[in-house]
């Protein structure tokens, strides 16, 4: 019987050192695994880097020509319409190009319409004229914030013979905070492009 207890007393004692030594264990990783205090990050956007614009003349077989990054790809069309791609970004500027025969008003106007058809969900629109009587350039570039599909739009004329719009898009969905760095990227490039415009 005494036996029976002594035996009973030491499975005991050594079920309590196990569970002392695991719960001692337990305690020693929880104190070294806390030493951090443990950081919530805010959310962030994706950083973008592009690379530093480099222009050079670009004359296509058409009545113009202006300074193009050189890391954007031209793409002809029929009557001298260009696509103008941002392969690493996902963006194109479409260019569209008119003669001028007695309809400037309505070139205007739709070039106008075009714009403001952006205000549904553009959160604000601003307007840039550009006047250079010496090269007869004249014309206006709009700033499109917010929401909307286009981001930046122009037209350049010299009001009797040439006329030419331009409209930047980009193949996403329009998130405009996240695309912002690139949005500016290519409105850079737009406003280059409206000041070196010459007509031939």
């Amino acid at each position: 019987m005494i036996e029976l207890a002594g035996r009973g007393l030491l499975k005991f004692l050594f079920q309590a050192d196990l569970r002392s030594v695991l719960l001692l264990g337990l305690i020693g990783l929880t104190l070294v695994g806390c030493q951090d205090p443990v950081v919530v990050k805010p959310a962030a956007f994706l950083r973008l880097d592009f690379p530093q614009p480099s222009y050079r003349t670009y004359s296509p077989d058409c009545s113009y020509d202006f300074d193009l990054n050189v890391y954007a790809t031209p793409g002809s069309k029929e009557n001298c319409a260009l696509n103008i791609d941002y392969p690493i970004m996902g963006a194109t500027v479409y260019l569209t190009y008119q003669k001028v025969n007695g309809n400037l008003p309505q070139l205007l106007s739709d070039a106008q319409k075009l714009v403001y058809d952006h205000t549904i969900k553009a959160s604000e629109i601003l307007e840039q004229p550009r006047v250079d009587p010496v090269h007869q350039v004249y014309g206006m570039f709009y700033q499109i914030d917010g929401p909307a599909a286009s981001h930046a739009q122009f037209y350049l004329t010299d009001s009797t013979r040439h006329f030419l719009s331009g409209a930047l898009y980009f193949n996403t969905k329009p998130n405009f905070d996240s695309l912002y760095p690139a949005i500016d990227y290519v409105r850079q490039d737009i406003r280059r492009m409206m000041e070196t415009l010459r007509w031939k």
